[in-house]
């Protein structure tokens, strides 16, 4: 059986291969789509910067969205030097730039480091600290030694308890399971791996910011996400009431009339509600 979601992002990283740009000396993919205001997206764990296609594809007839994916050594600190390398080379002096996961802490990073590269964060279903991760696995393991296909199992272990839970999400489970399973070539792998592991503490931010969550969120549970808006004093906060750990591809309509939203740009989807932290 074919997989609608499978098919469609294969069907744009065709139509948009990434490019390879050398940053301090660490091998980075970049998608560069489109003109106008821009948009960075900074992907999570499991997935390159093509896997925000919908919303790539849907803005990029109005802004500039430049996605990436990370190089396979360094960490929070290298990435976020790494990004303004990215800025200079791309001729980008300022955008809004979007993380999720493994990104939305280091979009946090890289805001509070360089404030005024900022024109609005989006932290996106993130952490706010990584206090305390080195003990639970798999970053507790060895993430040099350990052998990659134990790391693989790991997330295949996870990601199939989520599809037997959620029915309706088996593509996209198995769309990530063929990111974790060899698309995220080993190495990039455990560069992110350890990248949080070894992640430092996030400054305090300067910068306007919008939180994104989700309840029913299997990574990021409800005292980590009121953490981060705490921390963050969002002038805008999101919550969708389901969507898991990866709404923007679960349900890409409604997240990219969020982003349309706070962006001031036409809404072509379902519309939010106003109010300090809209549910749909």
């Amino acid at each position: 059986m074919t997989n609608p979601l499978i098919n469609d992002r294969d069907r744009f990283a065709i139509a948009n291969p990434e490019s390879r740009v050398i940053l301090n000396g660490r091998n980075w993919g970049v998608l560069d789509v489109g003109t106008g205001p821009v948009l960075l997206l900074i992907p999570g764990t499991l997935g390159r910067g093509d896997i925000f296609w919908h919303q790539i594809e849907a803005l990029s007839d109005r802004m500039r969205i430049v996605a990436v994916s990370y190089p396979d050594s360094g960490g929070i600190k290298d990435w976020t030097e790494d990004l303004t390398e990215l800025f200079v080379q791309l001729h980008i002096d300022c955008a809004n730039v979007l993380g999720s996961s493994l990104g939305g802490y280091l979009a946090q990073y890289f805001a509070a480091t360089y404030p005024e590269k900022i024109i609005k964060l989006f932290a996106a279903n993130t952490l706010h600290s990584v206090e305390g991760l080195d003990q639970r696995p798999p970053y507790s393991m060895d993430l040099t030694s350990t052998p990659i296909h134990q790391l693989r199992a790991g997330f295949g272990n996870g990601l199939t308890a989520w599809a037997e839970a959620h029915p309706d999400q088996s593509n996209l489970v198995e769309l990530l399971l063929q990111e974790s399973d060899g698309r995220i070539l080993e190495a990039e792998l455990r560069a992110r791996l350890n990248a949080l592991k070894t992640g430092p503490k996030l400054p305090k931010n300067q910068s306007d910011v919008v939180t994104i969550e989700t309840a029913d969120d299997p990574l990021i549970p409800l005292e980590m996400r009121n953490a981060v808006r705490e921390r963050l004093n969002p002038s805008s906060a999101f919550r969708f009431l389901w969507g898991g750990h990866f709404p923007y591809v679960v349900r890409p309509e409604l997240y990219t009339s969020l982003l349309e939203k706070i962006l001031g740009l036409n809404i072509t989807g379902p519309a939010w509600k106003d109010g300090s932290l809209s549910e749909q």
